[in-house]
């Protein structure tokens, strides 16, 4: 939108000839015309490229948003449990020895290969490992208060570890003392964990 500023000039001027005087007033118009934009227009320009250049900013900011929260929650999602298997190359034909955890019916058991010895001639008392396995098994899942726990044990030449959470000392030292009992248990341990 164009506007015209318009301005009126008079001047007076005498002419003087050697026969008359006269007087002649002219009048003249100036016109200024500014080429086009009021400043209102230019201020409304201002304001509708400020608001989509915000709005293209917040679009992009919300889709890297997005992007991120993804990625977190991908992350923080637990992996499908699939079973552990770890074989170690052993020098002489052992059976494997299967440690099995109560656990969730979609959880498989582990299976683990026992070392070979380090010197490689020494025999290795394996067939007494699984009957200890066994029986520290059925006493752990017979017992009503200790099935429930999550603990677990794990026979080595007779050495068992086991591991797990309970919420009092006495019932560490109660499982301690079970495993103890245990016909073919040389050493226990214990590396139970007691959270209050």
């Amino acid at each position: 939108m164009a506007y015209d500023d318009e301005q009126a000039r008079r001047s007076r001027v005498v002419v003087e000839t050697p026969n008359s005087r006269r007087e002649v007033t002219q009048t003249e118009s100036v016109r200024n015309d500014r080429g086009g934009i009021s400043g209102a227009t230019v201020g409304i320009i201002v304001v509708v490229a400020i608001a989509l250049i915000t709005i293209v900013v917040l679009f992009l900011m919300n889709g890297q948003s997005t992007d991120t929260t993804n990625t977190n929650l991908a992350e923080q999602q637990p992996a499908a449990q699939q079973p552990v298997i770890v074989q170690q190359p052993a020098q002489q034909q052992q059976p494997p020895v299967i440690i099995q955890q109560p656990a969730p019916a979609a959880q498989p058991p582990v299976v683990i290969n026992q070392p070979a010895p380090a010197g490689g001639s020494a025999p290795v008392n394996n067939s007494n490992d699984g009957a200890v396995q066994t029986a520290i098994d059925k006493k752990i899942s017979d017992d009503p208060n200790l099935s429930s726990l999550g603990i677990t044990a794990t026979v080595l030449d007779g050495k068992v570890t086991v591991t797990g959470t309970v919420k009092s000392e006495a019932l560490k030292s109660q499982i301690d003392r079970m495993l103890r009992t245990i016909k073919g248990v040389k050493q226990v341990d214990n590396q139970i964990v007691v959270m209050s």
